[in-house]
């Protein structure tokens, strides 16, 4: 009931804040002894998605009130006035930086994405403090996290039982560390993956057999490494499992998304496919709100309820066509092709939306517009080719059930919930399948009437139609 109750409030927060916004929450850009950093750069097809996460990870750090600076290390690429929103809007102290060469290009396994990730390494500079937090921008705090400040040299959590997680670890920045990464980029220390990961994994081998990490009573700064307890990076993937958290060790503190790409929190499509999408929005309202969006989901959803109303008004009277009993080559290969043309235009009817709502808007409002879009433009496909409703919305009605299968919040685990998707897809198949019939039937039909589809010539019997009264 809890789950529910949640939905609902942050439904009603969502439709507030759509309207009225939310107001810019400032950090205290005061010099601490020690700092969060994350880093950004450009040269990906989500950079904007990149720029809004990581804002909102600032706030809410800000948020939770840390005693410690916020650092952005950008390339020299970002947009300024992305470099003055971070600064003047957020807090951020930001870094420009020249991006570093990454020589494991040419490896097999090497993936594009993280081309420039190497730029992580820049924090090890950042010599103006004494122990740096470095994160992703896809990391969800659940509460501050200052005692880490206490840790060694270099910390980072194993949530892969051989291999730490560089998506938050801390370190002591040292000029001298910084030159030797360098160097050891540019002679190509071994790296498995080609990536931050596999580099920082290489340079610190030997931290799985290093202690766990236990914040002092009396704030003392460690010296050496250590690891981090899990909490520190509770991985998602685990929560989908159990639909609850299970980390035993250490402060559950801080979630992180290190899956596809695609399927990071702050995508509209991610929730409920992924259910802890919708903790990150919350967090967004909470801070950055989601004035960005608001005018294109304005203009899409007067768009599509104007779709709506000129298609009713435009629907032809059927009582005034007239069937054609023609069965010509030329007639059959064009009714063909409109029927191809037909089946498309529904399959377009809900490809098309999905495209374009802004990706970074909050699911509930994601969602509500893709069905009202996909509804809008299914009517257009209806009313074109003379198609009854009921089977055209199949899928419609399908999409919005399948979506309260997985929204809905009593599943005992995520095998349960799984399962109960599988469920729902067995018994829609059928209904699918027989609407597909429906409409290539009433397809056949539609196309035999003169109102539809023209004589090619003059010359046609009239005795060769039927009136409809």
């Amino acid at each position: 009931m809890g789950k529910l109750k949640l939905l609902i409030s942050i439904l009603i927060f969502v439709l507030t804040t759509v309207v009225v916004g939310v107001p810019a929450t400032p950090a205290s850009k005061g010099m601490h002894r020690n700092a969060y950093a994350t880093m950004m750069y450009m040269g990906t097809p989500r950079d904007y998605e990149f720029y809004v996460a990581t804002r909102v990870m600032l706030r809410s750090l800000s948020r939770l009130g840390v005693d410690a600076d916020l650092v952005v290390i950008a390339s020299l690429d970002v947009p300024l006035h992305w470099v003055r929103t971070l600064e003047q809007e957020d807090g951020a102290k930001v870094v420009r930086v020249e991006n570093l060469n990454n020589p494991y290009k040419g490896q097999s396994n090497f993936n594009l994405r993280f081309k420039l990730t190497m730029n992580k390494l820049y924090a090890w500079s950042l010599t103006d403090y004494e122990r740096v937090i470095m994160l992703d921008a896809d990391n969800l705090f659940l509460q501050k996290t200052d005692e880490l400040f206490q840790c060694g040299q270099f910390c980072a959590v194993f949530i892969n039982p051989c291999i730490f997680h560089t998506g938050l670890f801390v370190l002591q920045p040292s000029t001298i560390v910084f030159k030797d990464m360098l160097h050891q980029l540019k002679v190509g220390m071994d790296n498995a993956d080609g990536a931050d990961q596999g580099f920082i994994g290489a340079y610190f081998p030997d931290l799985l057999d290093q202690p766990m990490f236990h914040p002092s009573l009396n704030g003392t700064k460690l010296q050496g490494n250590y690891r981090l307890p899990l909490g520190y990076q509770m991985d998602a993937s685990y929560y989908y499992l159990r639909l609850h958290w299970t980390v035993p060790c250490g402060p559950n503190s801080v979630i992180t998304f290190p899956g596809a790409p695609w399927l990071k929190p702050w995508y509209w499509w991610s929730w409920p496919v992924l259910p802890l999408g919708i903790e990150w929005h919350e967090q967004r309202l909470q801070t950055l709100g989601y004035d960005a969006e608001r005018p294109l989901v304005l203009i899409q959803t007067v768009l599509y309820f104007g779709i709506i109303v000129m298609t009713r008004v435009a629907r032809p009277n059927l009582s005034k066509l007239c069937y054609r009993r023609e069965n010509t080559k030329s007639i059959f290969l064009i009714r063909s092709g409109l029927k191809l043309i037909a089946l498309w235009s529904i399959v377009a009817a809900y490809i098309i939306p999905f495209f374009l709502i802004p990706h970074t808007v909050h699911p509930l409002i994601g969602w509500g517009l893709y069905l009202l879009g996909s509804f809008a433009l299914s009517c257009i496909a209806m009313n074109t080719f003379l198609l009854p409703m009921l089977p055209v919305l199949v899928p419609w009605l399908g999409i919005f059930g399948v979506l309260l299968v997985m929204a809905y919040p009593w599943y005992s685990d995520g095998i349960v919930r799984a399962l109960a998707v599988f469920a729902y897809a067995f018994c829609a198949s059928p209904v699918a399948w027989t609407a597909l019939v429906k409409i290539m039937s009433c397809l056949n039909v539609s196309l035999e009437r003169e109102g539809f589809l023209p004589r090619l010539s003059e010359s046609a019997a009239p005795a060769g139609f039927n009136k409809l009264y």
